[in-house]
């Protein structure tokens, strides 16, 4: 009852004219206190010449004060910013006496206003004291009786600089949360042994168990402006192994109003790992690309397609066509463009294998842009299923892009994936298969093809990421199928920015795939998300390596045997440049694997396929059979 009674309270704040009474009335108590100090405690003084002057100094209180605004302050919330207002205040009040004491001597006014310089200095210092002091000690009062009583959390801050202040200040000064920082961390070594705020710097090579227990260390927060994603990388795992949680500061331009929150403050992301830093795409012709266009995405409801849509709805489109096979999820994407107020799309129920329904559609729509995300993509599925993989991914993308060289589309983005490189599954060639069928149709009518090849998405529908989420929550063990499997990892933001920014930048023909930094190994992947959910690896949730699935590479690559990049005015993305092919005979060959039916036998859908990938080797896989048969 008394909580929420404070709590009720809390809500409101003091009037800045209570405020600045409370302030004059400190300022009149202390010039009284200066004459006692000054008379060392001895009623030596006329009192009455005291409460005379006691009218003008409050008058040039108020003035002072106005002046800097110091009233305005919340009391509850005083800070550096309010310290450094009352100082200023107390010197110009102090500097008002001291021009009345000049003026008063000079001109013989009335001797009431004739203050002694030592009355004046003595003033301003207990000024200075009881006025910070004053408010302070109501912040550290109120923030006792309104802070909810749970378990004080100990926290060491990673950064002692200006960030690092900043930070602290912000965890002392919220009343929610019962954060209490017990010391800082940095890697300056001229900043080790020394202390900020009467708290102690310690070096990273200094943290230990014993040190963690000794403090009771719950968490740490990490406060570098500017850190690079290798160091945090290293910096985290350090962290996680001492079993802390680790959180971390977002750059200042983030700061709301420049001002830094507790609950800007967040838990560090599985995204914040990938051991390099977020690719950045600010093109100013990206508005223009794309302003009153007519743009049609396949497998728009996906985790690709759906954010190129999102992103899409930032430019000035002329409509949006949103093509998928999956109802519930497409109608989850109309719902969510439906309450942002944006109804600039239409959603379409539709298969890409379906030439027909694909070519009215075109005809109706007559889209200038088409991004091409829809494709089966699970390699243990398509490895059991070649006739659905050959049917999605490469007659799917062949129906799309001959109906848009038939409607005339400006631009076609193909979706890729760096399984298409030198694959060791039925998926991976698949998706090669449908690159070298766009690039076949280079020159054929006035489309360019363009095509784009990126790594594993953070966080996509049945990605490792959800997986690892789920098997956490069952108590696990999360498996792996490796210990030294290692991937490229990307997030749903920038593979959509690569997507959007190829589409601008292509001219046809072209491969676009992009610096993804070093690959990230899964085990150790799977080690920091059980971290980063609070548990501890291995004796909350362990991890269980369950051996490669058919089809399945320990390492992926971006680039072929043959291939080698060119640069771009973007230094994080680069096209591969492709050996020679034989146009006729890939075309022809595409068009005979596109006619087979589902009686046909897997190992023969494989064979043609290995004979348009002569690179594709099977990996854990009873296609293995194919690639001896292939060497003798």
């Amino acid at each position: 009852m008394i909580d929420h009674y404070l709590k009720e309270i809390s809500k409101k704040y003091a009037s800045k004219w209570l405020v600045m009474l409370f302030d004059v009335l400190t300022v009149l108590m202390t010039l009284v206190f200066s004459f006692f100090i000054r008379f060392n405690f001895r009623l030596d003084f006329d009192i009455w010449i005291v409460f005379k002057q006691m009218p003008y100094v409050a008058v040039a209180a108020i003035i002072s004060f106005m002046l800097v605004g110091s009233h305005k302050g919340v009391v509850r919330y005083t800070g550096f910013k309010d310290v450094v207002n009352i100082i200023i205040g107390a010197n110009i009040l102090a500097t008002i006496l001291l021009v009345t004491v000049l003026f008063s001597r000079k001109y013989q006014v009335d001797t009431v206003l004739g203050f002694s310089g030592s009355i004046i200095y003595i003033h301003l210092l207990l000024n200075f004291l009881f006025l910070i002091g004053s408010k302070l000690f109501i912040k550290s009062v109120y923030n006792k009786l309104i802070q909810d009583h749970d378990e004080i959390k100990h926290v060491l801050i990673y950064g002692a600089g200006s960030s690092g202040i900043v930070t602290y200040d912000a965890l002392t000064n919220d009343i929610k949360t019962n954060n209490h920082v017990v010391g800082f961390i940095d890697d300056n070594v001229d900043k080790v042994g020394k202390k900020i705020n009467l708290l102690p710097v310690y070096g990273i090579n200094q943290l230990s168990k014993t040190l963690i227990e000794k403090n009771s260390v719950d968490e740490v927060i990490i406060s570098i402006q500017n850190i690079s994603s290798k160091r945090l990388l290293e910096i985290t795992n350090f962290l996680f192994n001492l079993n802390l949680k680790v959180k971390i500061v977002p750059p200042i331009q983030n700061w709301i109003d420049g001002d830094l929150s507790v609950g800007q403050i967040k838990n560090v992301k599985i995204e914040d790992l990938l051991g390099r830093a977020p690719i950045q795409i600010l093109n100013p012709e990206l508005e223009h690309e794309y302003e009153n266009k007519v743009i049609l995405i396949t497998g728009a409801a996906g985790s690709i397609g759906s954010e190129i849509a999102r992103k899409l709805t930032n430019y000035k489109c002329k409509k949006l066509i949103l093509v998928d096979i999956s109802e519930s999820p497409l109608y989850n994407l109309q719902q969510e463009f439906i309450l942002q107020g944006f109804d600039n799309f239409i959603p379409i129920i539709a298969d890409i294998k379906d030439k027909n329904r694909l070519d009215k559609i075109f005809e109706e729509y007559k889209p200038s842009i088409v991004f091409h995300a829809a494709a089966y993509k699970h390699v243990p599925l398509m490895e059991n299923n070649p006739y659905e993989a050959v049917n999605v991914n490469v007659k799917g993308t062949k129906n799309i892009a001959n109906i848009s060289i038939k409607h005339g589309v400006t631009k076609f983005v193909l979706i890729s994936t760096d399984k298409a490189v030198n694959p060791t599954n039925v998926m991976g060639a698949s998706k090669r298969i449908a690159e070298l069928y766009v690039s076949c149709l280079k020159g054929k009518g006035k489309t360019k093809f363009i095509t784009t090849r990126f790594g594993n998405v953070l966080g996509s529908n049945g990605s490792v990421i959800p997986l690892f989420k789920n098997q956490i929550e069952r108590g696990g063990p999360l498996t792996v199928t490796h210990k030294e499997i290692t991937r490229y990892f990307m997030t749903i933001r920038e593979a959509c920015q690569l997507v959007l920014e190829a589409s601008t930048m292509g001219n046809g023909g072209e491969i676009f795939v992009f610096d993804m930094g070093k690959s990230v190994k899964i085990f150790d992947l799977a080690k920091n998300m059980i971290v980063l959910s609070g548990l501890k690896y291995p004796e909350d949730i362990s991890i269980k390596i369950t051996g490669l699935r058919p089809g399945e590479k320990i390492y992926e690559e971006l680039l072929a045997d043959g291939e080698n990049t060119v640069k771009t005015y973007n230094e994080k993305i680069m096209i591969a440049r492709t050996k020679p092919i034989n146009i006729n005979k890939i075309e022809s060959t595409i068009i005979n694997l596109c006619s087979i039916n589902n009686e046909t036998s897997n190992l023969e859908i494989v064979s043609i396929i290995k004979d348009l990938v002569p690179e594709y080797i099977s990996k854990n896989s009873k296609f293995e059979v194919l690639d001896s048969v292939r060497n003798q």
